[in-house]
Order: structure tokens, then C-alpha cells, then sequence
């Protein structure tokens, strides 16, 4: 990528997720501007990268300056995603990558939707698991053996944790987009979106009085018929599992790839080119990388977002119609 350097870059977000995207950015050679909002943030997001970042937020920013970057990585935390984002398009920036989910509720991925589109711009959801090294390497496996014939995956989550972290009003409500939809995603960009889905929740906690546990099943578009669980008050963590008709595929971590033949019992490890995921954060490196080049159609678009909310909402409120 040696046209990095003529590239003009806002990254914007000074916490934990600004600073990966910082390291790929500079291992990337990458001209940009850091913008954020806290002087503590900055100052820690500075101890580590050596960058200081301009304060005071977007709008901050905006006022002071002029200059429209190509390209735009907003990396704030969740309930400041859409409105980061829709203020960046509304500026004229015509390229950005807005981290998952693209928004707190579905109302707000949507205004981000409806704003790229009037300002005819392109918006990506940073969904990094999908270039994950185990799952390129399950990608592979999977065309070989002639496509996906079912899959499985479980979208758990620890509410003993989660119940003690201190967020933002309305982002433990929102869970399951702010967190679980990392792991659904995947599943169903391996398997393929729901063609019809079939959901049942039950329980309920604290922090998410409306369920906590999931389940469910259907068909996917590509003819792949799924299933999922999800119980968020008992053991359990992550995954996907894939099957083809030559094998079983697991993704558990979603880091590592397992792998089951046809015909025995042995789940065996299956070697994966990881030098990127080590290096960096998981996935991250090739999410920018793809964002740059616009060469990799599994990036995912805010529309591809609107369409997923669909069948999110059939997973969290079983009560809606099927699709």
C-alpha cells in the first residue's frame, strides 16, 4: 500500500479502539489526524502512540478547521457512534468506517444510512471478526468442500460481568447489537442471511429485563439451515460452528479454527496464517486494509446493516413476524 502517505485520514476516538486502529495506521504509513474529546484520554492515547491528538470532539474540530479528509475511521465508544459518524458526513467526508455496530439503536443506524445516502457517500461497519485469520482459512475450507450445508452458533454472554460495568445509559439495554451482533454477524456472513428465522426468548436480568435467553432456527438464504442459543446467566461462551459435507468447522475462540473429518470423532487445530492477528488486534488490520482498498466485499455496509436489523429484531423480540 504505498499510496498510504498521500492519503488523508481522520481517525476520531482516543480510547482503546482508537489506539488499535492508531497501530495499523501507522504500521500502514498512514497520513492522519487524531481527533477526540477528553484532554485524560488524549493524554493516555499519546503516552502509547506517541500522537497527540486534537480535543474537544467532532463538532470542536469542525469549527476549527477545514480541511476534508478522503477517508474517516471513527472509532468512539458506542452511544457517540452515530452521531460521530452522521457529523462526519454531513462535513463531506465521502469514505468512513464507523466500528460496530454503527449505532446504539436501530434508529440511529439508520439516520447514519439515510445521511450516507443523501450525501452519497459509502459508510462500512467494522465487523473485524469477518477477517479474522481462522475464519479467511474456514472461508477457504468451505469453497473446497463445495459450500455450507448447516451451522450453529451461540452468542452468550457473562452477565456476572456485564451487570458490573459502568456504561453508558442505554448501552446494556442495547446488548445484544453493541455486543452480541459480533459473533451473529459472522455466523450468518459464513452461512448466509436469514431467509426465515424462527425465535424464542425467555428470562431476563437486571441490566436486560427483556430476555436472557435466546434460541432459535431457519434457513438461510443460500439454502443453509441454523440454529442458535444464547444464555446469558449460565456457562458459555462464543461461537460458530460450520458444516460442510466433507467437515465440521469450529470457531471457538473465534480466534482459533478446529476441525472435524467426516467419519471420526478427533477435532484437530488447523494451522492459520495469524501473523496479522498477533501483530495486531485480531482482524483489525485486514478490516483497514480492505476499507482502503475497496477490493473486499466482505466488508460490511450500513446497508447490510439496515437489512440485519431485520432479523436482529426477530432474534431479541421473537413477538415480530418471521422473515
Amino acid at each position: 500500500m504505498s499510496d498510504n502517505m498521500k492519503k488523508n485520514i481522520w481517525l476520531v476516538g482516543t480510547g482503546l479502539m482508537g489506539i488499535e486502529y492508531c497501530k495499523v495506521l501507522q504500521y500502514l504509513g498512514c497520513s492522519f489526524e487524531v481527533i477526540g474529546r477528553g484532554t485524560e484520554s488524549a493524554k493516555k492515547f499519546e503516552s502509547v502512540t506517541g500522537i497527540i491528538p486534537k480535543t474537544g470532539g467532532m463538532a470542536e474540530y469542525l469549527r476549527n478547521y477545514n480541511l476534508i479528509p478522503d477517508y474517516a475511521i471513527v472509532a468512539v465508544s458506542v452511544e457517540q457512534l452515530a452521531s460521530v459518524a452522521i457529523q462526519i458526513l454531513e462535513a463531506g467526508v465521502k469514505k468512513v468506517l464507523v466500528e460496530k455496530p454503527g449505532g446504539l439503536t436501530a434508529k440511529e443506524i439508520e439516520s447514519v444510512a439515510q445521511t450516507a445516502q443523501r450525501k452519497n457517500a459509502e459508510v462500512f461497519v467494522a465487523y473485524n471478526r469477518r477477517f479474522y485469520s481462522s475464519v479467511i482459512k474456514a472461508e477457504e475450507i468451505i469453497r473446497e468442500d463445495g459450500g455450507v450445508a448447516s451451522f450453529h452458533f451461540e452468542f452468550t454472554e457473562w452477565s456476572h460481568v456485564i451487570e458490573g460495568l459502568q456504561k453508558a445509559p442505554g448501552v446494556k439495554e442495547h446488548w445484544f447489537l453493541a455486543n452480541s451482533t459480533h459473533v451473529v454477524d459472522l455466523a450468518f456472513f459464513l452461512g448466509g442471511k436469514p431467509k426465515k428465522i424462527t425465535s424464542f426468548t425467555s428470562g431476563g436480568t437486571s441490566w436486560h429485563p427483556s430476555a436472557s435467553v435466546f434460541t432459535g432456527a431457519g434457513v438461510s438464504e443460500i439454502g443453509a439451515l441454523f440454529s442458535y442459543h444464547a444464555n446469558w446467566e449460565a456457562p458459555g461462551r462464543w461461537g460458530v460452528e460450520i458444516l460442510t459435507k466433507k467437515h465440521r468447522l469450529i470457531l471457538r475462540p473465534l480466534e482459533k479454527l478446529q476441525i472435524q473429518n467426516i467419519g471420526s470423532v478427533a477435532i484437530d487445530a488447523v494451522e492459520i496464517n495469524d501473523e496479522f492477528d498477533l501483530k495486531f488486534k485480531p482482524g483489525l488490520y485486514r478490516t483497514v486494509e480492505a476499507f482502503f482498498e475497496s477490493k473486499d466485499n466482505a466488508l460490511a455496509r450500513i446497508s447490510d446493516q439496515m437489512y440485519n436489523l431485520i432479523f436482529y429484531n426477530k432474534i431479541i423480540s421473537p413477538s415480530t413476524s418471521n422473515v
